[in-house]
């Protein structure tokens, strides 16, 4: 079971509350985790990654295990400990602004 944190705007958007925690078939990637996401709730499709070329939006950040994982490549193993359940993958909204 893969626990996944959403900003407050997303959980929203999804009508969760807390961590959303997901089933992923086969080898735990970053990819993985983002494609089972956007299935089991299909109104995050857009917000977390572009339509067409499903890359990273611009405001959007991921983190496991206190390692900044948002230029990673989507074949990227998620850690063990992220893959285990014990620590989270945390989808975060960067800050902007001066």
């Amino acid at each position: 079971m893969i626990r996944v944190t959403l900003p407050p705007h997303l959980r929203t958007l999804a009508q969760v509350q807390g961590e959303v925690r997901l089933d992923v078939p086969g080898p735990v990637t970053l990819g993985a985790v983002l494609d089972c996401l956007e299935q089991t709730y299909p109104v995050l499709r857009g917000t977390i990654r572009e339509h067409g070329t499903r890359k990273r939006r611009a405001f959007v950040r991921f983190f496991a295990c206190e390692e900044d994982l948002s230029h990673a490549a989507p074949e990227t193993p998620l850690p063990e400990a992220v893959v285990g359940g014990v620590e989270p993958l945390l989808v975060v909204g960067a800050m902007a602004g001066g």
